[in-house]
């Protein structure tokens, strides 16, 4: 069941958005050759409890038996990591590594959630074109995140933006509604036929999230449990937004 937020629980999304992009804004500040993914990390944590939120993502459950709850406020995934890099001590970035860093904020009951992919340095004109492409992705997708319009018209707007640029979309990951709970329904593909899924309503809150690779679609799972890499070592990259679809066009809450 898709939730309608009312009023109130919007200005409350709104905060936890603000806080998730005043994170982002911090942390892409900070980033430079030699700083560690946990530094990244407790910049984040500091950040987001001094403006009075929680981060969700630290101690997030794993639906998998033996493999231990999230560790990190945030997911730090370097160059071919697709999602869910674990934040390290050992982990020093390097001139011309990319890095997706994806946070959930919490706060007065409601989360906001987003992603953007950084250079570290001066990065090739590849991996500077990958990720321009991700985030023009998802602004191709929000083009349809319109009332009356419905899930798959996102999806394919994304997913043929993507193709037609020569890189491939993750399938098995997808962004998802989001307000109360981190994730909620409606599921998000970044592929899909247009017409097809839930019709879209004042009120409902997304998380967008295209996932691109440069290379093949393929992925695997780390021994860790969460790190999601390309099969075939190529690059990665990540942009997402909590958007608010209203009577017009969609509203992006975690832009400031």
């Amino acid at each position: 069941m898709v939730e309608i937020k009312s009023k109130r629980e919007i200005e409350k999304m709104r905060e936890a958005c603000r806080i998730t992009a005043l994170v982002h804004k911090k942390i892409e500040e900070a980033i430079k050759p030699g700083i560690t993914t946990l530094e990244l990390d407790k910049i984040a944590e500091r950040v987001i409890r001094e403006n009075g939120g929680i981060p969700a993502e630290k101690g997030y459950p794993s639906y998998e038996k033996g493999i231990a709850p999230f560790p990190g406020s945030i997911c730090a995934s370097i160059n071919d990591e697709v999602i869910h890099g674990i934040p390290s001590g050992r982990v020093h970035l390097k001139e011309g590594d990319i890095i997706s860093i994806d946070l959930v904020v919490a706060k007065d009951g409601f989360n906001g959630d987003a992603a953007r992919t950084h250079f570290v340095g001066n990065v090739s004109a590849n991996a500077r074109r990958l990720v321009e492409i991700t985030k023009q992705a998802f602004f191709e997708g929000i083009k349809y995140a319109i009332a009356g319009n419905r899930i798959g018209d996102i999806s394919h707007a994304i997913g043929e933006f993507v193709e037609k640029n020569g890189y491939s979309v993750v399938r098995e990951f997808q962004g998802h509604g989001i307000g109360r709970s981190m994730h909620e329904d409606p599921g998000i593909p970044n592929y899909g036929k247009g017409g097809k899924g839930i019709k879209l309503e004042p009120g409902m809150t997304l998380a967008i999230e295209p996932m691109v690779i440069e290379g093949k679609p393929d992925i695997l799972e780390l021994e860790d449990g969460w790190t999601i890499i390309t099969e075939d070592a190529s690059l990665s990259a990540h942009y997402e937004n909590t958007i608010l679809i209203t009577e017009k066009q969609p509203e992006i809450l975690t832009i400031i």
